[in-house]
């Protein structure tokens, strides 16, 4: 996702192509950054979806191995990443942008305070997948062992 003077996109283009199967020109300056946030966007919020639901279904006794194969197999697969980044690096900056240009982003707010809270606790060396510890310890369940917290 590239922005900037499209003539001068054009000219390094070949330089850009080793690192990514597919580039994207996506206007004037600053407009790969947005396109690339709005992506980010959709994943952390995705992610949040994961992590709940995964803890849904452990609470109630799914495991979580067989909950991973039936998404794996089913139209939420598309949803299912592999995010390496520390939650510190995580930090929704989707929301400055949204603020700029007066864009209510609900749902990534609330992510957003479910990220802050991750680090707050600790985990911000953890990958991103590590926020799921908050709503573990909410809901008493652990994902990993798919038993209660304090549970024998």
């Amino acid at each position: 996702m590239v922005g900037g003077d499209e003539a001068v996109f054009a000219r390094v283009r070949s330089f850009f192509e080793p690192m990514g199967k597919t580039l994207y020109y996506c206007g004037g300056s600053g407009m790969g950054l947005h396109a690339k946030l709005s992506q980010n966007l959709i994943i952390g919020n995705l992610l949040h979806a994961f992590n709940e639901s995964f803890v849904l279904a452990t609470k109630a006794g799914v495991p979580p191995a067989l909950l991973l194969e039936i998404l794996n197999n089913s139209a939420a697969r598309s949803g299912l990443v592999a995010a390496k980044a520390p939650l510190v690096f995580a930090r929704n900056f989707e929301t400055h942008s949204a603020d700029q240009l007066h864009v209510p982003l609900p749902l990534t707010s609330l992510s957003k305070q479910l990220f802050q809270e991750a680090i707050a606790k600790g985990y911000g060396e953890d990958d991103i997948c590590g926020a799921i510890r908050v709503l573990e310890e909410l809901a008493q369940v652990e994902v990993g062992s798919g038993e209660s917290v304090g549970s024998s």
